[in-house]
């Protein structure tokens, strides 16, 4: 596992810009030529709730490194728990993982998960470069579709399998942007497709985050039957606001989050 907090932020980033192209042009559009105001609020994981492989297994690279748990969130309709970390020093990125409950899925999608998991070398979780090592195992383009039926995020797992799933621009420190309103319509101006789902400012300033994101690039995936234009990863934006304490809020809204994990959806 990792020793340097930073390390493992450069590692995830520099794979997840190998799929996600648009983050350039997202960092061109967003920054300000002064400084490098593009700070990150969060990256998100997933995973699937087998032993083998369940957050706590992801959530120990990041302990290595400094971050504790500090809140948990329940996903009914999509059959997903998560949990969110922050690190000791408040400037590095929070991180959220969540886990596809399997048990709750149909036998079918119990099969080709536990297959897939079957393939990971037990020694690769524990390695360095797990959290961008992306796919352990071979499916095809046809079970790709199966459990596209089924979950969503089940699919986007199989075929991208562990990395950065989305990076976060906090605008809070955006020089140039002081409202997610503004940061939607940059992005819109520039010819970005937003994630409409539940509107396309997830949250508001009651619940002490609003949140919107970009939807995901399509990248290629050679499957064991071909190679096919999928959803890969895709940018998110949050404002956060003081709580009654002055404090910033630092957690996340489950309601929101729901509507975020749809940015991968395929279109």
């Amino acid at each position: 596992m990792h020793n340097n907090v930073d390390q493992l932020f450069d590692e995830l980033w520099n794979n997840y810009l190998s799929v996600t192209p648009s983050a350039v042009k997202v960092h061109e559009l967003l920054g300000s030529t002064q400084k490098d105001d593009v700070i990150n609020d969060h990256i998100a994981l997933r995973t699937f709730n087998l032993e083998k492989v369940g957050l706590e297994k992801l959530a120990a690279h990041f302990k290595a490194v400094g971050y504790k748990e500090c809140g948990e969130y329940h996903f009914e309709a999509k059959k997903l728990y998560a949990k969110h970390f922050e690190h000791s020093d408040p400037t590095k990125p929070k991180v959220f993982i969540s886990e596809l409950l399997v048990e709750k899925c149909s036998p079918q999608l119990q099969a080709i998960v536990k297959d897939m998991v079957a393939q990971i070398d037990e020694s690769a979780i524990t390695a360095d470069n797990f959290l961008y090592s992306g796919t352990h195992w071979q499916v095809s383009h046809e079970q790709y579709k199966q459990l596209l039926e089924e979950s969503e995020y089940a699919a986007w797992m199989a075929a991208w399998g562990y990395r950065a799933n989305h990076f976060t621009v906090s605008i809070n420190y955006l020089q140039n942007f002081s409202t997610i309103e503004a940061v939607n319509q940059a992005l819109k101006d520039a010819g970005f497709e937003l994630n409409s789902s539940g509107g396309e400012i997830k949250g508001s300033p009651e619940v002490l985050l609003e949140q919107s994101s970009t939807l995901a690039d399509h990248f290629n995936v050679k499957f064991s039957d071909g190679e096919f234009s999928i959803p890969s990863c895709f940018y998110e934006f949050a404002l956060r606001y003081e709580k009654p304490d002055g404090e910033i809020y630092t957690g996340f809204v489950a309601a929101s989050a729901d509507k975020i994990f749809e940015s991968t959806n395929a279109r």
